[in-house]
């Protein structure tokens, strides 16, 4: 089947994009603070917009990642004003590549690439304008457009769309196995991108291939 593959998506945050590297302005505000902020944000980050889409009451990330913020400072008992929010959020909007990413795209270019996240288009053009890809991708595909959250099956079904190609011809890149579970019961080939070292979950989906880091998808050329 690695012979049919014709389009590569990526995930972006956590997958090409290292989300905790906001801990680093996060400690610039906050001190010895910084690393948890970013772990409890990105936690209640997912968690809303898994609430919001099973309650019909979408908003898009960038009004989701701040909520989160909002939540987490909140949680933590750190004061904060606007000025601290936007800085934090601006963070997130220049997030690091892993390091790996732009080796690896390069190297994948006999393929169409694209990314498609959960992020809104506020967030997802800044970020990859500004980093060491932009020049390696495609497409950028965002459920915003469509408003709906991954993992549905209407997400993946609007960039297959997108990307006009057929099910088996995708494979399908994610350092979030709720994400590769639902690209998977979709129908796309996957590659779980597992840097953490995590167990399988038990949703009864399996990924076609699980590697520490980007570099193992090279055996998909």
């Amino acid at each position: 089947m690695k012979s049919s593959i014709q389009a590569l998506i990526f995930d972006v945050y956590g997958t090409l994009f290292d989300v905790y590297s906001v801990k680093e302005k996060c400690r610039d505000l906050y001190g010895d603070k910084g690393e948890e902020i970013s772990i409890v944000w990105r936690q209640k980050q997912l968690q809303y917009s898994f609430l919001r889409q099973l309650m019909g009451q979408y908003e898009p990330f960038s009004k989701i990642t701040r909520d989160a913020l909002d939540y987490t400072l909140t949680k933590l008992e750190l004061p904060y004003d606007e000025e601290k929010v936007e800085t934090l959020l601006e963070a997130y909007r220049n997030l690091e590549a892993h390091p790996e990413s732009a080796e690896i795209l390069e190297q994948m270019r006999d393929k169409k690439i694209a990314v498609f996240s959960n992020g809104s288009r506020d967030m997802l053009e800044p970020l990859i304008k500004n980093s060491v890809l932009s020049e390696l991708i495609d497409e950028i595909i965002s459920v915003d457009d469509i408003k709906q959250y991954k993992p549905t099956p209407a997400s993946y079904s609007y960039a297959l769309k997108v990307l006009g190609v057929e099910r088996h011809e995708v494979l399908f890149m994610s350092s979030n196995e709720w994400d590769i579970a639902g690209a998977k019961s979709f129908g796309f080939q996957t590659a779980w991108i597992n840097r953490d070292g995590m167990p399988l979950d038990k949703l009864g989906m399996e990924p076609d291939s699980i590697y520490r880091d980007l570099t193992g998808i090279l055996e998909w050329q």
